[in-house]
C-alpha cells in the first residue's frame, strides 16, 4: 500500500495529491470536514436508497423529518442533537444513507467519541463500499484512536478511490 509508515507516531503523507476532504482528514481538521459534508449534502447517496410504495407511510415521513432535523442541527453545529436525530433516522431502518452515517461519525468525533465514530464510518462503507468519504472518516477516527498506521492506510485507500473515481467515473 502507498505511504505505509513504520513510525507509529505520525501518519505518512499519501503519495498522490489529496482532495480537500483528504487534506482535511490528514490534518484531522474536523471543522473543514464539517464544511465539506454540509456542502456535499446527499449527492453521494444517489442509488443507495430503494423504497417500495408501501414504505411511504407516516413512519417514513417521521423518519425523513428526523433526518431533516438532524441536518439542521448538523449545519448549526449542534452535534449532540444531530446524533440523536440521525440515530432516530438510522434506527427506523427503512432507508440506509451513507451520508447520515458519515455525518453522525463526524458528530461523534466532535463529541470526542472516536470509537463510535469509527463504527459509523465503517457502516457508511458497508452501505457504499467504494465511497472515499467513508474511508476518510475512518482514517480520522483511527488517528484519534492513535492507530496511526491504520489511519494512514485508510487515508491512502480513500485517496486511491477518489483518484479512480475522478479518472473513470463513479468508482
Amino acid at each position: 500500500m502507498l505511504g505505509i509508515s513504520k513510525d507509529e507516531e505520525a501518519p505518512s503523507i499519501p503519495q498522490r495529491p489529496l482532495s480537500a476532504m483528504g487534506e482535511a482528514c490528514l490534518r484531522m481538521d474536523l471543522t473543514a470536514i464539517h464544511q465539506i459534508l454540509v456542502m456535499n449534502h446527499y449527492k453521494d447517496d444517489e442509488g443507495t436508497n430503494e423504497l417500495s410504495f408501501q414504505e411511504w407511510t407516516q413512519q417514513m415521513r417521521d423518519m425523513l423529518e428526523s433526518r431533516k432535523r438532524g441536518d439542521y442541527a448538523f449545519r448549526d453545529k449542534d452535534f449532540k442533537t444531530a446524533i440523536d436525530c440521525y440515530s432516530q433516522f438510522i434506527d427506523v431502518g427503512t432507508m440506509v444513507s451513507p451520508t447520515v452515517f458519515a455525518r453522525r461519525s463526524l458528530c461523534y468525533l466532535l463529541c470526542d467519541q472516536p470509537d463510535v465514530a469509527l463504527r459509523d464510518a465503517m457502516q457508511a462503507q458497508c452501505v457504499y463500499p467504494d465511497w472515499p468519504t467513508a474511508f476518510y472518516m475512518q482514517s480520522v477516527a483511527l488517528a484519534k484512536l492513535n492507530m496511526n498506521k491504520d489511519a494512514s492506510d485508510m487515508l491512502n485507500e480513500a485517496a486511491a478511490l477518489e483518484d479512480k473515481r475522478q479518472r473513470g467515473g463513479k468508482g
